[in-house]
Order: structure tokens, then C-alpha cells, then sequence
């Protein structure tokens, strides 16, 4: 397996080596470009000799100059064939190795999508439980309401028919005490009206007469209403004079022998008692 450090390297290796090819050629056309060296004079030895003087001396035949020495051509560098720019190709164990990290990174990447999808599908799957279970939850409670509206129904109506039932009771109570009440009150009525009521009425006369005190401006054949209020036992509470043919003395000594005749008697039945009493006290 390649490591960082090995990449590096060869990074380093690869600038370098560019850089050196980069300089000679740089090198090499700066060489081509510069102008050629002048060659390189000859030194030559003579004796001036005056013209007068070789008049008459015989004349060498005249000397060919020395040829010039050949000059050296150019050295020229071959030029450097150029590097190939960018990096280096990679070795096949380094396709290789590379296509076995694609493949691997493609898996992982497969993997990583598989999983996704899977987790996306247990969200959506888990979000349908959930309304389900909402869902659910929501028709038991609606259910549970409806029942219980019923069932207060239910109570509201057995509550109703009881209080129904109950009033209808009360009123035949009450009508059968109504009737009891009637019944007792027209017997009384009846007894009333009898001889005993009538012997009641003048025993309770007779004891008014017997504690009256006459008083001196009373004439015969006095007749007077007297209105008696009672309570059991016979005490009398109050005393009122109706219709009475007798002057105010005889009205109040009426009214006083009332309270002296207290307590007054008692009658034969006790269904005959009645607290306000109407007696008519006619003493002659």
C-alpha cells in the first residue's frame, strides 16, 4: 500500500528533475544565441629595410602570407528532448491499487446508500406505525366518549324516571293525606254538628256565666258574640266581643269573666277541640 511519505517523495523527485531539465535547456539556448568569438591574430616577425637599399639587391620572390589558422566550429549541445509535463504515469501496481480503492470506495459508497435507503424505509415505516397507533388511540377515545355519553345518558334518564317516580309517590301521599285529612275533617264536621258539640259549646257557657260579675247598667235579655282563642289544655289566650246588644261596661265584664273561666273545660271527644272558639252568651 502506498503511503503518504512514498507520494511525497516522488513529488519532490519529479519537480527536480523538471527543474534540472528546465535549466539546461535554458543553458543551451543562451550558448546558441551568443555572438561567435573573434579568432585569434598571428604574431609576425620583420626587418624594415629602406626601398633605396633593395634597389639594387635582387628581390625575393614575394612570400604567399601565412594561411590563417582554421578556426574551431561551434561546439552546439544537442537539444534535450523535452520531458513529458505533468506527473509521472503510474505504475500497473499503482492502477491497480487505485482501481482496488475505487472499487472499495464504490462498496462503501454502496453500502453507505443500502443503509440509507434501509434507515429511510424504518423511518417511514416507524412514521406509519406511529399514525396507526394515533390513529387507534384516537377511535378508542372517540368510542370511550361516545360510551360515556351513553352511559351519562343512561344515568340522566334512570335519574329522571327516579325523580319522576318519586314525585308521582309523593303525590299519592299527599292525595291519600288529602283524603285522610277530608275524611277526619268531615267527621269532625259531623261531630260538630252533633249534640256533642252543642253540650261542649255550653258547658263553656255556663262556666263564663258562673265567673260573670254583673254590673249595674245590664238589662235583661243581654245577647253577645264572644270569640275565644285557646290552646290544648283549655287556657284561654284571647278574647274578643262581637255582637253584643250591652254597653262597654257590660262588653268588658263579659270579656274579664272569659279570663276568670280559664282554663275552660275540656270537651267530651278530643276530635271536637278547636283553638278559636264562637260562643254565644246570652246569661238570662
Amino acid at each position: 500500500m502506498e503511503r503518504p511519505g512514498d507520494r511525497w517523495v516522488s513529488i519532490v523527485l519529479s519537480v527536480l528533475l523538471h527543474g534540472s531539465i528546465v535549466g539546461l535547456l535554458v543553458y543551451g539556448w543562451m550558448l546558441f544565441r551568443a555572438p561567435p568569438r573573434p579568432a585569434p591574430t598571428l604574431a609576425i616577425e620583420a626587418t624594415v629595410v629602406d626601398a633605396r637599399t633593395l634597389r639594387g639587391a635582387p628581390q625575393a620572390p614575394p612570400q604567399a602570407p601565412p594561411a590563417a589558422a582554421p578556426q574551431p566550429a561551434p561546439v552546439q549541445t544537442p537539444p534535450t528532448p523535452p520531458e513529458p509535463e505533468g506527473p509521472p504515469q503510474p505504475t500497473p501496481e499503482e492502477l491497480a491499487q487505485r482501481e482496488a480503492e475505487r472499487q472499495k470506495a464504490q462498496a462503501a459508497a454502496h453500502e453507505q446508500q443500502v443503509a440509507a435507503q434501509k434507515a429511510q424505509a424504518e423511518a417511514a415505516a416507524a412514521a406509519q406505525a406511529r399514525r396507526e397507533e394515533d390513529e387507534r388511540k384516537a377511535e378508542q377515545k372517540r368510542k370511550a366518549d361516545e360510551q360515556k355519553k351513553l352511559d351519562e345518558q343512561k344515568k340522566a334518564d334512570a335519574a329522571k324516571k327516579a325523580q319522576d317516580a318519586a314525585l308521582a309517590q309523593q303525590q299519592a301521599q299527599e292525595a291519600a293525606d288529602d283524603l285522610k285529612r277530608s275524611i277526619a275533617a268531615e267527621e269532625r264536621a259531623n261531630a260538630r254538628a252533633g249534640p256533642a258539640l252543642a253540650s261542649w259549646q255550653a258547658q263553656i257557657a255556663a262556666r263564663i256565666e258562673r265567673a260573670w260579675i254583673r254590673p249595674g247598667t245590664a238589662r235583661a235579655g243581654i245577647q253577645c258574640v264572644l270569640n275565644v282563642t285557646q290552646v290544648p289544655g283549655g287556657e284561654v289566650t284571647a278574647v274578643s266581643i262581637g255582637q253584643c246588644n250591652g254597653d262597654a261596661a257590660v262588653r268588658q265584664s263579659i270579656q274579664d269573666a272569659v279570663y276568670r273561666a280559664s282554663p275552660l273545660p275540656p270537651p267530651p271527644d278530643p276530635s271536637l277541640f278547636d283553638r278559636n272558639l264562637v260562643i254565644n252568651f246570652k246569661p238570662d
